[in-house]
């Protein structure tokens, strides 16, 4: 008896994870197909979002960049797939200014890790969707970001809100000095009244005596 349940229950669990199978073979075969047929369809494939192509520096009509040279992103990349180039210059009003000269990037040692977009304080670069990167010399893996010509966007600095702040209290400060000198000129002329007073009852006080 013991060998006949444990046959029954054995195909009976076969019928039932056959079942479960064949289930699951009939949702994906109603599916609908997600395959992409590349590359027959290269001129209208779009990929998404957050994917990692290649990185790029991001310029502006008039080949403007956002880059300061600071090196975060160097420092951030953990292969060393970055190298920025830069040199000190001295700005019309005397000031010294770090500038881009070169930005180098190595596809070829690059994981993709975005840890040196993140680290851009300044948003200067990003990802692009291009994922044809395929070469036959190595050399050719390695890239200069910043466009021949192109130079810093220069931004005019936000007006501080602590120079505003700062000119309230001084406003405030002005009239409580002009009125206080007004008020200490007044005070003087009050005890002038008093020495009048005592001398009248100085003067009274003989007269009822004689009397």
């Amino acid at each position: 008896m013991k060998e006949e349940k444990s046959y029954f229950e054995g195909l009976f669990s076969g019928i039932k994870t056959l079942c479960i199978g064949l289930k699951t073979t009939m949702c994906e075969f109603f599916t609908p197909k997600i395959t992409e047929q590349y590359p027959e369809n290269r001129g209208e494939l779009k990929m998404f979002d957050r994917f990692r192509g290649k990185l790029t520096m991001v310029h502006t009509d008039k080949n403007e960049h956002h880059c300061v040279a600071c090196g975060l992103c160097q420092m951030a990349c953990p292969n060393g797939s970055i190298t920025v180039h830069s040199e000190m210059i001295t700005t019309d009003d005397g000031k010294k200014k770090r500038q881009l000269v070169q930005y180098e990037y190595n596809l070829g040692s690059c994981m993709f890790c975005q840890l040196c977009v993140r680290a851009c304080p300044h948003n200067a670069i990003t990802f692009e969707q291009e994922f044809e990167n395929a070469v036959f010399d190595r050399s050719k893996l390695v890239l200069t970001l910043n466009r021949p010509g192109s130079k810093l966007e220069e931004r005019k600095p936000a007006p501080r809100p602590a120079a505003a702040a700062a000119a309230k209290p001084a406003a405030t400060q002005e009239k409580p000095a002009a009125a206080k000198p007004a008020a200490t000129e007044a005070k003087p002329e009050t005890p002038a009244a008093k020495p009048a007073a005592a001398e009248a009852k100085t003067e009274t006080k003989p007269e009822t005596k004689s009397e």
